[in-house]
């Protein structure tokens, strides 16, 4: 067995834990952290907006001799070298194999005189006039794919909150696994804030694919949450114990499978922003990519302890807490509850005189069942009780024919 087939075998049993669950400092001071630098970043550095959200200008170039990415990198670097107003950020992708399409921000007639001698300076065999077509595309397109985007959002969260809420009956996993969604989404929109990629329609569709990635993980969290404290009464765990091992028997299987999710998502974004410069695999892969990796650890340090936080002031969890501290006591000293003796601990031994005495039995009252009348003087030496005997037996014609008669065992065969 590997070493990490070990671990996950001691976190899973108990053996080994990480506490979770009990540093709530550490994790709400990283959160809070990681939220105040996603804010701060998206306030100084903008979103970077294609040009399907805010419009601009979209010029096609038809290359006779043929084209490539090789070709589309250089026009692309070309045009944002030469400081045209409106085309900082240009987007340069092919179109077949002898065209291609540059995309900036809108451009009036001087920017698009310069950008188009930009092009035939690259491509000699270019007619502005003949092979390239300019078209100004409207931001109409891109605002209704973000209403499209944000009413699907809404409608996803509604049905996550009434899924969680139904399946767990438990409202307060709908509010923490929310929570850790909106910290992985924010996460998200403060890296591509910071590397300045364009916010198209593919990165959009990449941020809503991580909502069910994140949400994923979380519920398989929260599932062995319940599973651990469905019989907590009965345990002498408290419901945060509970409820950090469940984090430990999950934690194994959650970072394999990011990590299998990750790296064929890594190396689509590598060859999408390395190899073939910028395109709309680059944005859908950030999106991604970084939308898992902040899930992770969400759903393992965030949303299991912001669920913890909100249970921790119900009735029932605190007196299964009192519960749990008094077991514990208990068996780590079995003898505490024995009173300790002290030199002036009043002592009195009990003599007959100070015994209760029983009432006194007559020969006619009937025995009691189970209270029969013992002779202590039979039992003498014989570790046991002999019950004194009723009456004589005599003989009985009740069955036809003579009944024992009841001896001694010492006068037994004897006449």
């Amino acid at each position: 067995m590997g070493k990490m087939s070990r671990l996950g075998n001691d976190l899973y049993n108990g053996r080994k834990s990480i506490d979770f669950i009990g540093r709530k400092g550490l994790w709400y001071g990283i959160t809070a952290v990681l939220v105040g630098l996603a804010i701060a970043i998206i306030i100084a550095k903008p979103l970077n907006f294609g040009v399907e959200f805010r419009g601009g200008t979209e010029q096609k170039i038809t290359v006779s001799a043929g084209v490539d990415q090789a070709d589309a990198d250089d026009l692309r670097e070309a045009i944002a070298d030469a400081d045209i107003e409106g085309a900082a950020n240009p987007a340069v992708t092919t179109a077949g194999g002898n065209s291609l399409v540059l995309t900036t921000e809108s451009l009036d007639d001087a920017a698009e005189d310069e950008s188009q001698a930009i092009i035939t300076e690259l491509f000699p065999d270019v007619e502005p006039t003949e092979d390239i077509s300019v078209q100004d595309v409207g931001p109409s397109w891109g605002q209704e794919v973000a209403e499209r985007a944000l009413i699907g959002i809404g409608v996803f969260l509604v049905i996550v909150v009434l899924f969680i809420w139904g399946y767990f009956r438990e409202w307060k996993m709908s509010v923490a696994a929310l929570v850790a969604l909106a910290h992985d989404i924010l996460i998200t929109i403060a890296v591509y804030a910071l590397s300045g990629f364009q916010v198209t329609p593919a990165a959009v569709t990449g941020l809503l694919a991580i909502l069910g990635f994140s949400l994923y993980d979380t519920v398989v969290v929260f599932d062995k949450v319940k599973e651990n404290t469905t019989t907590l009464r009965k345990s002498s765990e408290t419901y945060a114990e509970a409820a950090n091992l469940a984090v430990n028997q999950t934690l194994v299987r959650s970072i394999n499978t990011s990590i299998v999710a990750l790296i064929p998502i890594g190396a689509i974004l590598y060859v999408s922003a390395v190899q073939l410069g910028a395109s709309s695999l680059q944005d859908l892969a950030l999106a991604q990519f970084v939308g898992m990796a902040a899930g992770v650890y969400s759903s393992v340090m965030l949303a299991p302890r912001i669920l913890v936080h909100l249970k921790s002031s119900e009735t029932e969890v605190v007196e299964q807490a009192r519960r749990a501290k008094a077991r514990k006591r208990a068996m780590a000293d079995r003898y505490a509850t024995v009173p300790v003796f002290k030199e002036d601990m009043p002592v009195a031994d009990e003599t007959d005189a100070d015994r209760p005495a029983r009432p006194a039995r007559s020969e006619n009252d009937e025995a009691e069942p189970g209270n029969r009348p013992r002779s202590s003087e039979d039992a003498i030496g014989k570790g046991r009780v002999a019950p004194t005997q009723q009456r004589p037996v005599s003989t009985s014609n009740a069955s036809g024919r003579q009944q024992p008669v009841r001896q001694t065992r010492s006068k037994r065969g004897k006449k």
